[in-house]
């Protein structure tokens, strides 16, 4: 399938993955997201026990603005927007997600269905939006 000119090509497959994300693949998907024109940015997870913490460094890995209320549907939002980075597409990668998983896992489930449907809006607008999450 062809792309439209200037915009990101289609991405097949699930729009959020949990695996084994070691150093060479982080570097790896930085690279392919950077070749394909899309805004890649990575979360660091690690100590990351409970919900406001995740929220937390999300926002401020994403530059959220100031309205960004902290809670899950506020996430969602500006998840869905993302209009103070203009990209083609997005690309999130949180590292090292074991803590919560382990401390917080109703809060890590919740994030990644948040993350699911911010995808699932993004595909409505014919544009790319994948989260890895890297957990042991």
């Amino acid at each position: 399938m062809k792309s439209p000119e200037g915009s990101a090509p289609p991405m097949a497959g699930p729009a959020v993955l949990v695996l084994d994300l070691t150093p060479e693949a982080v570097a790896a998907l930085l690279r392919l997201a950077a070749s394909l024109g899309l805004d890649a940015v990575r979360i660091d997870l690690a100590g990351c026990c409970d919900k406001q913490e995740f929220l937390a460094r999300t926002a401020e890995a994403l530059g959220f603005p100031d309205w960004f209320g902290g809670n899950w549907d506020a996430l969602f939002d500006c998840l869905a927007d993302l209009s103070w980075r203009p990209a083609a597409g997005y690309v999130l990668i949180l590292e090292h997600a074991e803590d919560m998983r382990r401390h917080a896992p109703e809060a890590l489930d919740t994030a990644l269905a948040v993350l699911g449907d911010a995808a699932n809006a993004w595909l409505d607008r014919g544009r790319p939006f994948r989260a890895i999450v890297g957990c042991d």
